[in-house]
């Protein structure tokens, strides 16, 4: 195959339920896709590099697509072996040879996708849009195109163009290119630098890429709820698709599905094009007048996720003052000033370092049981409206059936503290947690995008 394979085993395997296989005292009666990846004791995943599927960052191996897979091995209890690949066609060629036990790489099923390969469930839907820059003429049709559409070969948007041409009225074929060149992230950048006109993009990925580049925008909408699951080969049974079926409703039911995609796609959904501008621009001018001091107060924290914070409370402003008198970079009050020996709350030096303990003062007390990183999102709703007023937060959530450990079911009850019929149940009462839950969104999309462009090394 072409690609080294990542290798991860993780540990507490789930024994899935016996009557995916036939057994005879305990042992399948015959060889079934399933139980010759129990004899291997692994399964062979490709799937494609992407910020949306899989990639290496700072702390290990990420990625949708790759935290669902890693979670499909521990759910058989086998070694998830990984290759990535740089081709759809290779990879999916790897795939119908056998040398592949399936391929995840959220690319959405089309109808000739379908023809060649089996399918395990749907777990999400998207919409095909075609993407242009902002500020160009914007297309009204398919049909009369002056410039071509670029995508990627072999994906479903390179497939939907395709299919798009038994209609010669949609589309001329001698505007579409594909190319093997570049990944469906680098077509959208390569949109919005002017490189190229347009691309088709699912509505995940653009989502994911508008953070970084605002002046994306959508023309139009080629193909809407189209779902997106694993390919299997055609040639094996259905022990592992029948495997995927109870894995995926397993993970529905334990509410695990939905906080991954809250982690990964949540916060990035609404999409605001003059504040995602105005944050770039700022990051990319403003910010290099205080980054040594996030850096340097932020301790155990991501110094990145202190200035997106410090953007949300000041626009980066040290003299900003709020209607209810908080003031500086990290918009401290009189009282939480005190507490962390701040005199001057308009010195950038003096907010940020009180402003980052406080804050990680917030995160220790946080319950031990709740993980990362809904303990870090819990602690910042904490930092807006105050940790008693998440705890009634979160006491509605336990209350209404919801993980009060889950910043996904948690966020959920938030907008609940300013409606009479629950805030008198509470013991701190009302709160204006609507706007906390929008607080904690908004730091989310700024973080993303300076660890992007610190990547890039821009800020």
């Amino acid at each position: 195959m072409q690609s080294n394979g990542y290798k991860k085993r993780l540990k507490k395997p789930i024994i899935i339920i016996l009557s995916l296989l036939t057994l005879s005292c305990g042992v399948p009666s015959f060889t079934t896709s399933l139980s010759t990846l129990f004899e291997r004791e692994s399964i062979r995943v490709g799937t494609l590099y992407g910020a949306a599927t899989f990639y290496n960052g700072a702390d290990g191996p990420q990625g949708f697509e790759y935290e669902l897979l890693a979670g499909f091995a521990d759910y058989l209890g086998v070694t998830l072996d990984l290759y990535p690949f740089y081709s759809y066609e290779v990879l999916l060629q790897q795939l119908e040879e056998g040398n592949l036990d399936l391929v995840a790489t959220g690319d959405a099923v089309t109808s000739d996708l379908l023809a060649r390969f089996d399918y395990g469930p749907a777990y999400q839907h998207v919409s095909q849009q075609l993407v242009f820059q902002a500020g160009t003429a914007k297309p009204r049709s398919l049909n009369g195109l002056e410039k071509p559409i670029v995508t990627v070969s072999g994906s479903s948007q390179a497939h939907i163009l395709n299919e798009k041409l038994s209609d010669e009225s949609l589309l001329n074929p001698n505007m579409l290119i594909t190319t093997e060149d570049s990944d469906s992230e680098e077509l959208l950048q390569q949109v919005a630098n002017g490189d190229i006109a347009f691309t088709i993009a699912d509505s995940n990925r653009l989502a994911l890429q508008r953070r970084r580049f605002p002046n994306l925008a959508v023309a139009l909408t080629i193909s809407k709820d189209i779902p997106i699951a694993w390919a299997l080969p055609r040639s094996q049974d259905d022990s592992v698709k029948a495997a995927l079926i109870e894995y995926f409703g397993t993970v529905h039911q334990s509410g695990w599905f939905t906080a991954l995609e809250d982690k990964y796609f949540g916060h990035i959904r609404q999409f605001d094009y003059v504040d995602s501008r105005a944050f770039n621009n700022a990051a990319e001018t403003t910010l290099s007048q205080y980054k040594s001091l996030f850096q340097k107060y932020s301790g155990e924290l991501d110094w990145r996720l202190l200035a997106a914070m410090s953007y949300q409370e000041s626009h980066w402003e040290p003299e900003a003052v709020s209607r209810t008198g908080v003031r500086g970079l990290m918009m401290l009050t009189m009282d939480t000033a005190g507490d962390w020996n701040v005199d001057d709350r308009t010195d950038p030096e003096q907010s940020i370092r009180g402003g980052s303990r406080y804050f990680a003062s917030l995160v220790s007390r946080i319950p031990a049981r709740i993980r990362e990183p809904d303990r870090t999102w819990m602690a910042m709703a904490a930092y807006n409206i105050g940790m008693g007023h998440l705890e009634d937060a979160r006491v509605l959530t336990e209350r209404q059936g919801g993980s009060p450990d889950l910043w996904v079911d948690v966020k959920r009850r938030l907008p609940q503290l300013r409606q009479k019929k629950y805030y008198r149940t509470t013991k701190y009462g009302y709160a204006r947690g609507d706007e906390a839950l929008q607080y904690v969104e908004n730091i989310r999309r700024y973080y993303d995008s300076l660890v992007w462009l610190d990547e890039q090394g821009n800020i």
